[in-house]
């Protein structure tokens, strides 16, 4: 019987390949973002969709969350595509007497330019979601700068106000797009509950099982102004939301005044 020896040069060869292979899987782990599972469409097609990150312990993060405990909550609605639904939307807001966050990207703004007057005057709050909705980890300092300025002097002419609150497209982001947005001063707002409305086919009830069980002081939830069946699933949440207890407030209202932390959950909080 022959028995197998393997050499010494060869055994450190196999731990040299299984250490490779654990770094590379923890860079790999290491990449990925904060965050759920969400997706939002691109600026060429709505068919065209990527996958949000997931969390990193070690990078800068934005706000997923508000620590609350008045139960409010707050609304935010992309928009990156289309207008159709729009009018619907501030209608429906209207009826139940709450103010949502619109995150308007720079195509939007300058194919419904009468549209952003209206979100301004029916005293919702706007939001920048870059110029072009690039991906925002691929450029540089000053070109992450100028994607937001460039937006913010085309909403100002339309609204007599700039924004301050950042939505990053894709929900990508790195932390020289966190560092450098923050030094502009503006506020990074990722989302906690994903209505997931972009993607064709899912019911209102889906959509509603999905947010509604997991609502909780502070949440921030993420919807579309196109997304499909936000005409019937939206005043079902709001109703729904409003008979447990919840309040519907700004981004800006519900982040802590002065000071504050995100930490790495992106959980935001006054800063101790």
């Amino acid at each position: 019987m022959k028995i197998l020896v393997i050499s010494k040069r060869v055994w450190i060869g196999i731990l040299l390949c299984a250490a490779i292979l654990c770094i590379g899987l923890i860079l790999f782990f290491a990449a990925r973002e904060p965050g759920s599972e969400a997706v939002e469409p691109t600026m060429a097609t709505v068919d065209s969709y990527e996958l949000n990150a997931i969390p990193v312990m070690s990078r800068l993060v934005p706000v997923y969350r508000v620590e609350r405990n008045d139960k409010a909550i707050a609304l935010t609605i992309d928009a990156a595509w289309s207008a159709d639904k729009t009018a619907q939307i501030l209608d429906i807001l209207d009826r139940y007497g709450i103010k949502a966050t619109f995150f308007l990207c720079g195509v939007w703004v300058k194919a419904y330019p009468d549209m952003v007057k209206e979100i301004a005057a029916r005293g919702h709050e706007i939001g920048n979601h870059s110029l072009t909705h690039p991906h925002m980890n691929r450029l540089s300092a000053d070109e992450i700068r100028k994607e937001l300025t460039d937006l913010d002097d085309e909403i100002e002419a339309l609204t007599g106000a700039r924004t301050k609150l950042f939505r990053a497209p894709f929900g990508e982001y790195n932390d020289t797009v966190v560092s450098t947005v923050r030094d502009m001063g503006y506020e990074v707002v990722q989302w906690n509950l994903d209505t997931v409305d972009w993607k064709e086919g899912r019911s209102p009830e889906t959509i509603l099982n999905a947010v509604l069980p997991k609502l909780s002081s502070g949440s921030i939830i993420l919807s579309h102004n196109n997304g499909y069946g936000i005409e019937t699933y939206l005043p079902k949440l709001i109703e729904q939301a409003l008979s447990e207890g919840y309040r519907f407030v700004t981004i800006s209202e519900l982040l802590p005044d002065g000071e504050r932390s995100v930490d790495n959950n992106g959980l935001c909080r006054p800063k101790s």
